[in-house]
């Protein structure tokens, strides 16, 4: 089993319901929620399998002697300590292949949530094993990004974070056209639209190549409240 630390939206958004139906898959109760596409199905087999969401701390197995339920009762406590974050916009881009929704100015405070959640919640964290650390490719990440994966298990933390939301996976370049026009089709004005980070949610592989379901979301704390 794997824990991950992501941002989602709420099952009931609008946002949800576009990137499931997308996706073909509801991370929040494990249901495909269209017919099988044999186009679009490989293009989001990996995103649809981990869920819609960003990573704010990686999955990760628990260290010795903790349980699941620890680490939900610390994430509902952390939440309960944050402001929410607003991201201004948050756009249709592709990074290194892939077509994914990000910031189009991320916030500082941004950042500072997850450099937050990767470094609260390391404590929670086994350590990775080499077979781990091997799949990451060393020799073809820089030396922070090796630093960052042999302290925390993954290359993109810190320095090197960069808020998005995976929608595809690589795509091959005489296919990214129509599906970029495809997927900003689906997402209609949400594409842009200003996102506020408010919750967090627990995400969970029970067996290895699994999918991830969400197991359980927890709101940042009101804006008015101390």
């Amino acid at each position: 089993m794997r824990a991950g630390l992501y941002f989602t939206p709420p099952p009931g958004s609008s946002l949800t319901r576009a990137a499931a139906l997308w996706l073909g898959r509801n991370a929040f109760d494990g249901e495909p929620t269209r017919a099988p596409d044999e186009t679009l199905d490989p293009l989001v087999a990996d995103p649809a399998r981990y869920g819609f969401h960003a990573t704010m701390k990686a999955p990760f197995r628990l260290a010795s002697g903790l349980a699941l339920a620890e680490l939900d009762e610390r994430l509902a406590s952390f939440c309960a300590s944050r402001d929410p974050v607003r991201i201004d916009s948050l756009g249709l881009a592709e990074i290194e292949g892939f077509l994914a929704l990000v910031p189009k100015e991320p916030p500082a405070s941004l950042a500072a949530l997850e450099e937050a959640v990767v470094t609260a919640f390391e404590p929670f964290r086994a350590p990775a094993s080499e077979q781990d650390l091997a799949r990451r490719r060393p020799h073809l990440l820089t030396e922070r990004q090796r630093e960052h994966l042999e302290r925390f298990g993954y290359p993109y933390v810190l320095s090197e974070f960069r808020f998005h939301m995976t929608l595809t996976g690589r795509l091959e370049k005489d296919a990214a056209k129509a599906v970029t026009k495809r997927l900003r089709k689906a997402l209609g004005d949400l594409d842009g639209a200003p996102r506020t980070i408010d919750s967090l949610a627990l995400f969970v592989e029970p067996a290895p190549g699994a999918p991830f379901r969400v197991h359980s979301l927890h709101p940042f704390r009101s804006p008015t409240r101390p």
